[in-house]
């Protein structure tokens, strides 16, 4: 639940009527003193306060705040539309706010750092709970060893059998744990950086329009386009990082068959493989275990950027070819018996230099500039986290105006798979065409 501070009912209203319009809970306060009473019988995930308030200014709450165990880490965002001045806002961090906003308020604007702000706030609530909950567990794990001790030495070796089997478990929980730490870091710093360069230039163009084309002009269509074109790579850029995120969540491994997963997504690429007038070859691929969901996410990401990264006036060509290999190798020698697939999906785009080979697999890390090719760099940063949680690898070979191969091997099998049909037949079938 979020809530709205103002002693102005007016400027309240606007904000809820936003807030709700997208399925926020939405509560009020029309003083600090209101506010102050309401923090302490109800839970918040954002407070968005107003600084200006007769008897108790917004800054003066958000210090009192600071002093409350269950208030102190509510994210709060400061709005004013009077004190502007760089040492109101360096005052307002101080007082513990994650951010300064001045009036009138983008509505848009506002929304994207309300789900920001709100969900990073949520999901560091759920890791202190399961912090908590670890620290719970160890301790009566400790317990139960020292009562066991006191017995006989048969049943001491049998516990420190189990307390060795549940440490492990929770050294794998707490690495977990870590990843996912790490990646609501990296969320956080790109909301406080990277996603800040479109929006600046939303304000930019945004502030152009207003202050020079009151009137019709040909030109304002111009500035319209490009703050319509920001706001879509925004959205981009949100939803991948989502994506990216989520790959922290452990998954269920179950039976997957590879060549229905590349048909589904080349009928949702159909009307891009049409207008590129692609020819795109699939060999028949055997099934493994694995999470459905994130290798269809691996595949679309290679394929999508097969298509994009074409040459220019040469129409795609793309081969998608499996075998099974003796060992977790890109150069593995291959057997019908083999333990593990090789995938290799291979085009005739423009292709790279093979130094930067390490550089395509990381987050936010491009060839190209966005002008030339539209993306977010992080597609392949998330098939490299994908088949790392498969316990796979992935690389590429590569040539400038060539072409690119992208090869992943991954084992067929995984010890906490959940089996569904292992009837599916591995051997290579007549290439499918699309």
């Amino acid at each position: 639940m979020i809530l709205i501070v103002d002693d102005k009912p007016e400027n309240i209203l606007s904000i809820r009527k936003t807030l709700e319009l997208y399925k926020f809970e939405v509560d009020t306060a029309l003083s600090g003193e209101e506010a102050l009473k309401k923090i302490l019988k109800h839970n918040y995930t954002l407070i968005i306060l107003d600084v200006q308030m007769p008897s108790m200014d917004g800054f003066e709450v958000a210090e009192a705040l600071s002093g409350y165990s269950k208030a102190k880490d509510i994210p709060i965002i400061f709005l004013s539309a009077v004190n502007k001045d760089k040492r109101f806002i360096v005052k307002g961090y101080d007082s513990g706010g994650i951010d300064y906003v001045t009036k009138p308020v983008d509505p848009d604007i506002l929304l994207m750092k309300v789900k920001t702000f709100s969900r990073l706030y949520q999901q560091s609530q759920e890791l202190k709970q399961m912090h908590q909950s670890l620290k719970e567990e160890v301790e009566v794990r400790k317990l139960a060893q020292e009562a066991l001790i006191a017995h006989q030495q048969q049943v001491n070796e049998m516990l420190e059998q189990k307390v060795k089997e549940r440490t492990e478990e929770l050294q794998e929980i707490n690495k977990s744990l870590e990843a996912s730490n790490h990646d609501l870091q990296q969320f956080a710093s790109v909301a406080s950086h990277d996603l800040k360069e479109p929006l600046r230039k939303i304000q930019l163009f945004g502030a152009i329009l207003r202050d020079k084309f009151l009137h019709a002009d040909p030109n304002a269509m111009s500035y319209m386009e490009r703050i319509v074109g920001s706001s879509e790579r925004m959205v981009r850029l949100i939803n991948d990082l989502l994506s990216y995120s989520r790959l922290s969540v452990a998954s269920i491994y179950e039976t997957t068959d590879l060549n229905e997963v590349v048909k589904e997504i080349l009928a949702d690429l159909e009307l891009m493989i049409v207008e590129r007038d692609a020819m795109i070859t699939v060999e028949k691929m055997p099934q493994i275990e694995a999470v459905p969901g994130q290798i269809r996410q691996v595949f679309q990401n290679i394929i999508s950027n097969a298509l994009k990264f074409s040459r220019k006036g040469v129409p795609p060509e793309i081969n998608i070819s499996a075998e099974l290999v003796t060992a977790l190798s890109p150069d593995s020698a291959s057997s019908a018996d083999g333990q593990y697939c090789r995938i290799v999906i291979r085009d005739n785009g423009i292709g790279f230099n093979e130094k930067y080979l390490s550089k395509i697999f990381t987050i936010f890390q491009r060839l190209h500039t966005s002008e030339l090719y539209e993306g977010t760099g992080i597609g392949l940063a998330i098939a490299k986290k994908v088949i790392d949680k498969h316990s796979g690898i992935i690389t590429a070979s590569s040539k400038e105006g060539e072409g690119t191969a992208f090869i992943i091997v991954l084992p067929l099998r995984h010890g906490k798979a959940l089996s569904q049909n292992h009837t599916g037949e591995s051997n290579v079938e007549e290439p499918e065409r699309h």
